[in-house]
C-alpha cells in the first residue's frame, strides 16, 4: 500500500503507515498498488469541506473520501478491474484534524498518539467499504478497529 501523506508530521506518519498495513491485511484488502491519501487540516478547513461534502456546518475529528463504491464485506480484490494504467488503485482520502484528535483524547482519557491511530483507521475503514449507520454495522466497524489496535498494542490508555 501506498501512502500520501499532505501535512502530516514524521512521528504520525509512521503511526497511520503501520496502522494502515497492519488493516489491510487483517482486513483480507492487502492488494498491491493501493493508493490512500492522509491529510491533516485545521479546524477551519475540515469544517469548510464537512460543510461542502456533507452538508454539516461544524468542524469535524475525520472524513473519508472514498474513490470506489466498496460495501462490506467486499474486498479490493473485486476491483482490480478498476486500477488506473499505472497498476494503482487509488481508494480516496482521509482527512484528519489534530486539534479535535487532541480535544477528544483528552475527553477519553488516552493519549494524541492513540485518538489519530484511531481516526485514521476509521477513515481507511470507511474507504474499505465499513460503515456505522446501522447498529449491525457499527459493531462490526468497531470490532474490526480494536482488534486492529489492540493487535498492535495500541489501547485507550494515557501512555500509548
Amino acid at each position: 500500500m501506498q501512502i500520501n501523506f499532505e501535512k502530516v508530521n514524521l512521528c504520525s506518519r509512521k503511526l497511520i503507515t503501520k496502522i494502515y498495513q497492519t488493516a489491510m491485511i487483517e482486513t483480507q484488502n492487502n492488494l498491491d498498488g493501493s493508493v490512500v491519501t492522509v491529510t491533516f487540516a485545521d479546524e477551519k478547513r475540515i469544517k469548510e469541506l464537512n460543510e461542502q461534502y456533507r452538508k454539516v456546518n461544524r468542524a469535524t475529528d475525520v472524513l473519508s473520501f472514498p474513490m470506489l463504491d466498496i460495501v462490506y464485506p467486499h474486498k479490493l480484490n473485486e476491483y482490480e478491474n478498476e486500477k488506473s494504467p499505472d497498476n494503482t488503485l487509488y481508494l480516496g482520502d482521509v482527512v484528519i484534524c489534530p486539534k479535535i484528535a487532541k480535544k477528544q483524547a483528552k475527553e477519553y482519557g488516552h493519549s494524541k498518539k492513540r485518538e489519530i491511530g484511531f481516526l485514521a483507521l476509521h477513515g481507511l475503514l470507511h474507504l474499505l467499504g465499513y460503515d456505522h449507520i446501522e447498529k449491525e454495522d457499527e459493531k462490526i466497524m468497531n470490532e474490526t478497529a480494536e482488534e486492529i489496535l489492540s493487535k498492535l498494542k495500541i489501547k485507550r490508555a494515557k501512555n500509548v
